[in-house]
Order: structure tokens, then C-alpha cells, then sequence
């Protein structure tokens, strides 16, 4: 298929995910349509305006699926699609846009798939008349981790966390696992009326109270100290989680297992994930420790909690807070 050749207008862009991107002068400009791309750490999705030189629905995909495969000359993103994956064909039926991909897709990483997925759908559905977005890789569609088909997605089929804006306060009680005082088993906390922005999801505030440790006395973090949370997604139930460099810090004084079920039997905890994948900077293609691949995608395991340790809830005093149905900067 003749892709539609590149546009020269692009925009500078707003390095939060999922967020459209401001002009040089700091004022934000409205367009009707984004591109989305991808982050140059492989991290995230990034929107750019766009202004496209047609109208028509079906020249607005082929043109919308040339600059997803056009290659940028940004120092701070990329295109989503990588060299090598080639779409093949595409057909548009009852709102359901069908692509049709070479087999080099199968050969991205799992994040970079993702976001790869994410920043298609998100740039594609934007498309008046394209309510959702199947793939297919041949002639056989998309599979997941356990071999099913993904198939349709929408925007709404992606969570990344949005930047930073004016939020309502909301309360949660999350339950997290800890490692114990020697290290190698893991203890259950339940975090009560835990203040947190609406535009914070519940992944990355989990993900940032573990990182905090715990609020009692006993056990302690698992997590290497000055770990930071790089970002955090979900997508068909299985959450990546992407930590910067400080995760490979090794502190033998806790279990390898204990390190890496601390995230996993924490996330797995919520009702959005059933599974989980942890990347340094975008990358899976490490070994932690000796024994965790990171390429794999773990499933929740109690096999290593302390038996006799039992569940602790967290009483705090009560802050005064604004209302909930009030903004406040986060």
C-alpha cells in the first residue's frame, strides 16, 4: 500500500504522556487532531498537534498512518511504529478499522509493543467514523501473553498517567506487601484513607506508596532505596511497571523473590491488573539479580509471605483536606 507522505507542519511538544503539545511561547494551542508518538526513552506516548490536508474519512487514515510510520527527526521523541513493521493493509467496516501488519511486529518487546499499540489506536480513532481498532498480524489477529486475541481497542483500552493539572482529592485503601525484618519472606499492610490526586491512577499510587515503605513498625521496603517510578500502564490487565536504574541496586539482604512479589502481589491487589511486567527505563531484556527475567510477565504468588506475620491496617490521624468535589494543584 502507497503510504500518503509526510506533512511538513509539526509542532513542539509537551513531554507528559498522553498530553496534546504547547506552542514555543508556553501557550497551549488547540488542534483538532494528534499524532502520537513515542518517547525517546521508550517510556511513553507523546501527542503532537497536527493539522492534516484532507478531510475525507478514509484519506484521513491513510494519511494519519503515513506520519505514524514516517520517521521524525525530533531530539525528543520517535515514531511509535518501528523499522521494519510494515502495515500491509487496512480496511474500515461498520467503525471497526482492521490493520494488517508484517510478522517483524511480533519482534518488539513487550512495552515497546504497548506503547507502539497505545500511540496507533490513540492517533487513529480520533478519525470521525473509526470507533475502534482490531490488529492483525498476517493473516491471524493480534494474540496476548496467553494466546488469546486482543481484539477491538479503543482510547479508553490504555492507561498512562497524565501530567501534572488540577485535580479533585479522592481517598483509597490499598493493601501492600513488604519484606519482613530478615528480608525473606513478605508481610501484608493495609493502607488505609490514603489521600491521593484524581489524576493519579491507582497502579502509580500504589507503586509510589511501596516506594515510601511501610507505615508501620514492623517489615520495611523491598524495593532497592532510590529507586524512582519511571512510569506505570495497564493494558489487558497486565501492569508495566517501568523503574529507572536505581532497581538494579542490590541489596542482598533481602530475597530475590521478595523484591519482585512486593510489586507484583501489591499491583495484583487491584482490580485492573492480573499481571505484571518490570522494565528499567523501558527495558526488559535484563536479568535481576540471577534468577528474574524480566521479560517475564509475573502472576501473583503468596508462596512467599511471612506465616507468621499477620495482616496490619494503618489507623492515620485524619488530615484536614478539601472537599472532594474541589480542585487543588497536585
Amino acid at each position: 500500500m502507497k503510504i500518503a507522505k509526510r506533512m511538513l507542519l509539526l509542532v513542539s511538544i509537551l513531554l507528559f504522556a498522553a498530553l496534546p503539545a504547547g506552542c514555543g511561547d508556553g501557550q497551549e494551542e488547540a488542534f483538532d487532531y494528534y499524532i502520537y508518538y513515542m518517547n525517546t526513552d521508550k517510556t511513553k506516548t507523546v501527542a503532537v498537534g497536527y493539522t492534516p490536508s484532507v478531510e475525507k474519512k478514509k484519506e484521513l487514515i491513510q494519511e494519519f498512518l503515513g506520519e505514524l510510520l514516517w520517521q521524525t527527526d525530533s531530539p525528543n521523541y520517535q515514531k511509535a511504529i518501528p523499522d521494519g513493521v510494515r502495515i500491509a493493509s487496512w480496511k474500515l467496516e461498520d467503525g471497526q478499522l482492521s490493520l494488517y501488519f508484517n510478522s517483524a511486529y511480533l519482534e518488539m518487546g513487550n512495552v515497546e509493543e504497548v506503547l507502539c499499540r497505545s500511540a496507533i489506536v490513540r492517533t487513529l480513532v480520533q478519525i470521525k467514523g473509526v470507533d475502534c481498532v482490531s490488529f492483525y498480524v498476517g493473516d491471524g489477529p493480534l494474540l496476548d501473553e496467553d494466546g488469546k486475541p486482543v481484539g477491538m481497542m479503543t482510547e479508553e483500552s490504555f492507561i498512562e498517567n497524565p501530567g501534572e493539572q488540577i485535580n479533585a482529592i479522592q481517598t483509597a485503601n490499598i493493601t501492600l506487601y513488604f519484606s519482613n525484618d530478615k528480608g525473606d519472606a513478605l508481610v501484608q499492610e493495609v493502607q488505609e484513607d490514603i489521600h491521593y490526586s484524581s489524576n493519579i491512577s491507582l497502579e502509580k499510587l500504589v507503586m509510589e506508596q511501596l516506594l515510601k515503605g511501610p507505615q508501620g513498625d514492623e517489615g520495611r521496603s523491598a524495593i532497592p532505596d532510590g529507586t524512582k517510578l519511571v512510569s506505570v500502564s495497564v493494558l489487558d490487565g497486565v501492569c508495566f511497571v517501568n523503574l529507572d536504574e536505581g532497581f538494579m541496586n542490590q541489596n542482598y539482604e533481602i530475597a530475590e523473590p521478595v523484591v519482585i512479589y512486593s510489586i507484583v502481589n501489591s499491583l495484583t491487589e487491584l482490580t485492573s491488573v492480573n499481571k505484571v511486567q518490570i522494565s528499567v527505563k523501558g527495558n526488559t531484556d535484563l536479568t535481576y539479580r540471577e534468577k528474574f527475567n524480566l521479560s517475564t510477565i509475573f502472576e501473583r504468588d503468596l508462596d512467599y509471605m511471612d506465616e507468621s506475620a499477620s495482616v496490619r491496617e494503618n489507623h492515620k490521624e485524619e488530615v484536614p483536606m478539601t472537599e472532594s468535589s474541589e480542585g487543588t494543584d497536585d
